[in-house]
């Protein structure tokens, strides 16, 4: 590498710059303080932990989006955290170890190696809320709300938002005695809809006529509710379990039409999006003009298995960063800062300072000090005071 290039970061990688990182941390204290207005406890998990922590529960795709380095110290693995539930389940799970239901919340840079998409940041800046120690889908509502009200916050207050359940998938599998290997072969079928494909799956493994229609027609549950009436009279040769998951579904979907009816669904049985984790729920919320999804969450239940715990959760994450770009939330530029000479008295600067004025020693005498500083104000002594002045030309 040249001289010249050494200032270059590599794609994807960005710094956050004046005055755009006070914007972000502004809406990060002021997620941080919704998430804790709803009995959310704060957790920072290190950035860098032992592999195996990091990819716990998660897949194979988790461990490719995943920087790997060799801890000098013990010889093993280290992985700098490409997503933050996995560090929050082991703090669940391992450290807090509590009996009742666990509120956390995070807001921190995870690290991908690859982005999620063409236009999308390689250090994204994480912020979620996860809830441990409950398996009802009164949670997953609380989580999906929490979630709408952080898009709120951003001023993204109408978004569309996908609902499915990964469990339906899982149940069908279980029940038709598919095994792993052609499980996974559907699965990738499934997720590009390429029904002709299924077919020929089904066919080969020999599964069962009725559960191949089963899982034949979750392509085309996708739409609005009345796919849950359709899935009901789909599924009805299958165990109650698969009913009930049509049905927490519909119960979701109606609270959040009561409670947020700006918010337009959309249903969608076959999504298996974070099949490797999620059991229950999952949904992703989406803004017009937007190809990716801005928020997105689910139901993991028993990823602290590997803690020694497998605890019941949910929850979601979305990306600060994403939500400044797209949102209108209220500015929060900084004021202009005051000019202080060299002279001024320290009480009135420490004053004006514990008011909220920036105040900026002037280290070096200019007659456009000011100007170059972004001064407006400067603090001068007149008759007998020091007083803040408008700065003259």
């Amino acid at each position: 590498m040249t001289i010249a290039d050494r200032w270059l970061l590599p794609d994807g990688i960005e710094e956050v710059l004046p005055p755009e990182a006070w914007k972000v941390e502004h809406m990060r204290r002021d997620v941080l303080d919704l998430y804790s207005s709803w009995g959310y406890d704060l957790v920072i998990p290190p950035h860098i932990e032992f592999l195996e922590s990091l990819s716990t529960g998660s897949g194979s795709d988790l461990d490719l989006m995943t920087f790997k380095v060799t801890d000098q110290l013990s010889g093993r693995t280290l992985g700098l955290r490409a997503d933050t539930t996995p560090a929050v389940a082991r703090i669940d799970a391992h450290t807090l170890r509590k009996d009742c239901p666990v509120r956390l919340c995070y807001a921190g840079s995870v690290f991908h190696t690859r982005p999620a998409s063409l236009t999308a940041s390689r250090t994204p800046i994480q912020v979620g809320a996860e809830l441990y120690g409950h398996a009802g889908p009164e949670s997953d509502m609380e989580v999906i709300a929490l979630m709408l009200e952080t898009l709120a916050l951003a001023g993204l207050c109408a978004p569309s938002m996908d609902l499915g359940h990964v469990g339906i998938f899982r149940q069908l599998i279980e029940e038709s005695g598919i095994s792993k290997a052609v499980e996974e072969q559907l699965f990738d079928a499934l997720q590009r809809k390429a029904s002709g494909e299924m077919k020929a799956i089904l066919v080969d493994a020999g599964i069962d006529g009725d559960y191949q229609a089963m899982l034949m027609a979750l392509p085309d549950l996708c739409g609005d509710i009345s796919v849950l009436n359709k899935a009901r009279k789909l599924f009805a040769k299958a165990s109650p379990i698969i009913l009930e998951a049509v049905d927490t579904v519909e119960a979701i979907a109606k609270r959040i039409q009561a409670s947020y009816p700006a918010v337009s669904l959309y249903f969608d049985l076959g999504e298996l999006r974070g099949y490797n984790y999620h059991t229950g729920v999952v949904f992703a919320a989406y803004m017009p003009n937007e190809g990716q999804a801005v928020a997105k969450g689910g139901r993991y239940d028993g990823i602290g298995a590997s803690f020694g715990r497998a605890r019941p959760a949910t929850g979601f994450s979305t990306d600060l960063k994403v939500l400044l770009r797209l949102g209108n939330a209220q500015d929060t530029d900084l004021p202009s800062p005051i000019l202080a000479p060299p002279e001024a008295d320290p009480a009135i600067v420490r004053k004006l300072r514990s008011q909220g004025e920036r105040v900026v020693n002037r280290l070096y005498d200019r007659p456009d000090a000011a100007q170059r500083l972004g001064c407006d104000r400067e603090l001068k002594h007149v008759d007998g005071q020091w007083q803040v002045v408008p700065v003259t030309s």
